[in-house]
């Protein structure tokens, strides 16, 4: 900053109520502070492009963005050269296709090593603040030059002909296409370089090795994890062995160093597929033990494929130490997102959305929809703009029949939470490279309780990891080795193909590290640990 011109503090607040400081230059924001946190606006980027790592994306997406939407891993465009190598927590910049100019801000939600192990499925970056947004429109309104990138990449016009960016953001399969455009792109590149790559890369050449394509060469490599997992690392005292956990604590770790297992990249598309044609094989048996999720229950070792296997020398055999490792390194916690059922009596607030009954919506677009029918019909209060006056719809679809001779006001907050309370509620869950499920009602948190047992011994129970793609067995050895006390899986009573975890004594202190710190469960989602705080006032 130059030491005579001025500077500019702001401060404002965001719709949901947060304060935030602007430091503003020339009348642009550069800076904004949350939460004790300096962050750049893109007025300060458009300068210094080159200030934070930055993932690129398609000028759709743009627009998704600067309504509020988070970035999605699918949304992220794969350049030749890579990903920029980020840890979780890191802020990045986001940019278009063929312009180095960043176009948004926000904080990476995993590392870019669990992007690639995920498939690029699930969130990728909680989006902070991006051009053509309230923060933007307080400055110039200038928009972004036009800073050519660093290496040559693909021109987006030869992309748009084959794969029209807009269908991406309408349909998951156009999303698996926009993918797929970028990813052969890398596996292009890399079947022209020379056969020396190729074995740097783990991968094993022959004379034809040049005519294998990336595809079977996936193929090849994914095959040799999953015969490694099954014959030196899945034991039989694993079984029924989550598929989920399978990929993540077994399979993944089986991989040569140097190589990643994408199941997109391989013949097969998606893990479900893979493991039925293993079970046609009669290699193992998968079955769905809880609605949306599926186990392997049954694995034939003395199968000749099994049998016939032979590991890499460079690669170790399994221990238990091993599966640790891969809890820790691939285990992603499910994305869970709230849904909101439309029934028959709400109808009327939302048929002007172009809404059906029984369509499920996000509390986000609840909300806007609620907004847009009261500005379409002229509901907020003239005088004081906090208030929305109620008309017929609303006070047949939201209010009590007591309540409907006495109040004519509501308050926008009160508005909304009437209106997601009298709708039907449901929630989807999202594992890392699995496709989402939907089921009815709220999610069920994981339960932790501790119960007393003959002679004041105390035992600590843990109920639904499976909700949250946790193997029972394998939390449970994790627990025993980090609090050296016996712990058994047991049936789950009133559950059917469901266990719980009992370990002797009052383990909540650990339990609460192990679930928020190590697998970054979110704390609404755990209930008992206040049990700990509680015990401990009472001493």
């Amino acid at each position: 900053m130059p030491s005579k011109e001025e500077l500019n503090i702001v401060k404002v607040y965001a719709h949901k109520g947060d304060s935030l400081t602007l430091y503003v230059h020339n009348k642009n924001p550069i800076l904004f502070e949350l939460e004790r946190k300096l962050y750049p606006t893109v007025y300060t980027l458009w300068r210094f492009p080159d200030l934070l790592p930055a993932f690129g994306t398609w000028p759709p997406v743009l627009e998704k963005m600067a309504g509020g939407a988070d970035l999605m891993l699918p949304g992220v465009v794969l350049p030749s050269t890579g990903l920029p190598g980020v840890e979780q927590g890191r802020l990045c910049a986001v940019t278009l296709v063929g312009n180095r100019a960043p176009v948004a801000i926000g904080v990476a939600t995993v590392s870019t090593r669990e992007m690639l192990a995920s498939g690029m499925k699930g969130k990728g970056f909680n989006i902070l603040h991006t051009y053509k947004d309230q923060l933007w429109a307080s400055g110039d309104k200038s928009g972004p030059p036009v800073i050519a990138p660093l290496e040559t990449e693909a021109s987006p016009e030869e992309d748009d002909e084959q794969h029209s960016p807009d269908l991406m953001l309408d349909t998951h399969e156009s999303e698996t296409q926009m993918k797929n455009l970028c990813l052969t792109d890398v596996a292009a590149d890399k079947n022209r370089e020379s056969e020396d790559i190729a074995v740097e890369e783990g991968i094993e050449t022959t004379k034809d090795s040049e005519n294998i394509s990336p595809q079977e060469a996936m193929d090849v490599l994914l095959n040799q994890c999953f015969f490694q997992a099954l014959k030196y690392k899945v034991k039989k005292s694993d079984l029924p062995l989550l598929t989920s956990s399978f990929l993540r604590n077994y399979l993944f770790s089986c991989c040569p160093e140097g190589e990643q297992v994408d199941i997109k990249k391989s013949s097969y598309k998606k893990l479900s597929k893979f493991l039925q044609v293993m079970q046609q094989r009669k290699i193992l048996q998968v079955k769905e033990l809880t609605k949306g999720v599926e186990s392997i229950v049954e694995v034939d070792w003395k199968h000749p494929d099994i049998r016939s296997f032979a590991a890499p020398v460079s690669e170790p055999t399994a221990s238990s130490e091993n599966i640790d490792v891969g809890t820790e390194d691939f285990y992603q916690p499910p994305e869970i997102i709230s849904l909101y059922g439309i029934s028959a009596k709400m109808m009327p607030l939302f048929q002007e959305s172009g809404q059906k009954k029984g369509n499920l919506l996000s509390q986000n677009d609840v909300r806007s929809m609620i907004i847009s029918y009261v500005k379409k019909n002229e509901l907020v209060h003239p005088e004081n703009k906090n208030f929305v006056t109620v008309n017929p719809v609303i006070c047949d679809c939201l209010l009590d029949k007591s309540e409907q001779h006495d109040i004519t006001l509501l308050k926008w907050d009160d508005l909304v939470t009437r209106c997601l309370e009298r709708m039907q509620h449901s929630h989807q869950v999202t594992f890392p490279g699995s496709s989402p499920v939907i089921r009815k009602g709220n999610i069920e948190p994981i339960d932790i309780n501790v119960a007393q047992r003959a002679s004041n011994k105390k035992v600590t129970m843990i109920k639904n990891l499976e909700l949250y793609g946790l193997d029972p067995q394998s939390f449970a050895s994790l627990l025993q080795q980090k609090v050296q006390a016996s712990a058994t899986c047991t049936p789950l009573p009133g559950a059917k193909d469901r266990v719980q975890v009992q370990i002797q004594g009052n383990q909540l202190p650990h339990i609460g590290r192990l679930l928020l710190d190590h697998f970054k469960i979110p704390r609404k989602y755990v209930n008992g640990l206040d049990l700990s705080t509680k015990s401990s006032k009472k001493k």
